[in-house]
C-alpha cells in the first residue's frame, strides 16, 4: 500500500472541467505514487447520459491504470455520491485527499496533503486539511500553516477518526433558529451565512455533504488545517455547476501557488485570534462584502419564514 493518502476523485457530467482538475493533479509532485480512486455519478436523465458518457471516457483515456474506477449506474447526487465514496475509501485506507471535477490544483497541492495528514494524524483536535485559502494579503509571505475552526470543501482531506465522528443528520441543527449566539458563532462572527445553508439543507432545498460535515466539526470546536497561500482555484463558477456563476462572490479570483515551497506545520495546535481575524476580514470581501450581507440576511429571513409556513 502507498505511502501517500488516496486521492479520491469526484465528476459528474463535465468532460471539460475535469481535464483540466486532471491535468493539473498530474503535474502534483507525488502523483506518480498516490493511488487514485475516481466516482463518476450516474446520469439524472437521458439527456444527461452523453456528457457523463464523455466524461467517463476522458478520466479512463487520462489516468489509464493508474485509477480505479466507480461508474454508478443511477443519479445519488452530489451529498450521497461524496459520503459514500469519502467513507469507503478512508475504510479501506484509513485516510483520503478529496478533489472535485472543478478544481486547477499547484504543483504541491499533494504534498503539502500529504505532510499534514502525517503531521496531525494523532491531533484529535484537527478534522480536516485544506489546500484552498482565502485571499488574505498578510498571509502570502507567511512560511507556516495556520489552524482555523472552519471546514472548506475545495481540495481537503481528512483521518477515520474524524470522518467517523460525521453527522449527516446534522444534530441539533434546529438551535440555530433562535440561538442568536450560536448562530453568530457558526456563521464566523457574522462573516459568511453558514446557518441558512444549513437550514436549507435540512428543509430539503439544497444537496450539501459539507455544510453538515461543518457543523460535525463546529460541534465538536475542531479545528482544521490551511496553508497561507491557496494551493486549490475553483474553475467551477462558470454555470456549469450546481453553484452557479458566482458574480457576487470572488472565491473564483484564488489562484493555486505555483511554486513547492515547503510550508511549515506548526505545533502546538491553537486558534490565533489576529490570524482568525484577518481570514474573517479577507472571507468577507471575497462575500461580496456590504452587498453579500444584504444577501445573505434576505436568503436567512426567506428561508425562516418558508419554514414556518
Amino acid at each position: 500500500m502507498s505511502a501517500l493518502a488516496p486521492v479520491v476523485v469526484f465528476a459528474y457530467r463535465r468532460p471539460d472541467h475535469l481535464r483540466n482538475t486532471l491535468t493539473s493533479l498530474m503535474r502534483c509532485e507525488g502523483f506518480e505514487q498516490s493511488p487514485v480512486i475516481v466516482y463518476c455519478d450516474g446520469p439524472r436523465d437521458i439527456e444527461e447520459t452523453d456528457s457523463v458518457i464523455a466524461t467517463r471516457e476522458l478520466a479512463r483515456s487520462m489516468l489509464g491504470e493508474h485509477a480505479e474506477y466507480h461508474f454508478s449506474e443511477v443519479n445519488l447526487g452530489l451529498s450521497r455520491s461524496v459520503i459514500a465514496g469519502v467513507s469507503d475509501v478512508i475504510g479501506r485506507f484509513g485516510r483520503a485527499i478529496v478533489v472535485e471535477d472543478d478544481l486547477e490544483l499547484s504543483t504541491s497541492f499533494l504534498t503539502f496533503m500529504n505532510q499534514a495528514l502525517d503531521r496531525y494524524a494523532n491531533d484529535e483536535s484537527i478534522f480536516q486539511v485544506s489546500g484552498y485559502m482565502f485571499d488574505v494579503l498578510e498571509l502570502k509571505a507567511a512560511p507556516s500553516a495556520l489552524f482555523l475552526p472552519f471546514t472548506v470543501s475545495w481540495g481537503w482531506a481528512t483521518w477515520k477518526r474524524a470522518w467517523d465522528q460525521f453527522d449527516p443528520q446534522a444534530t441539533g441543527w434546529e438551535a440555530l433558529r433562535t440561538n442568536k449566539v450560536l448562530r453568530r458563532r457558526f456563521n464566523l462572527d457574522g462573516t459568511y451565512d453558514y446557518a441558512t445553508m444549513l437550514m436549507r439543507q435540512m428543509a430539503g432545498l439544497r444537496d450539501s455533504w459539507a455544510v453538515r460535515w461543518y457543523w460535525t466539526v463546529f460541534k465538536a470546536n475542531g479545528l482544521v488545517v490551511f496553508p497561507p497561500v491557496s494551493l486549490v482555484s475553483n474553475t467551477g463558477f462558470d454555470g456549469s455547476g450546481t453553484h452557479g456563476r458566482g458574480l457576487l462572490r470572488k472565491f473564483s479570483k484564488a489562484k493555486p501557488a505555483l511554486s513547492s515551497t515547503d510550508i511549515d506545520l506548526p505545533g502546538p495546535v491553537f486558534l490565533d485570534a489576529g490570524l482568525y481575524a484577518q481570514v474573517k476580514q479577507a472571507l468577507w470581501w471575497q462575500n461580496g462584502g456590504w452587498i453579500g450581507k444584504a444577501v445573505d440576511k434576505l436568503r436567512w429571513w426567506k428561508t425562516v419564514h418558508s419554514s414556518k409556513q
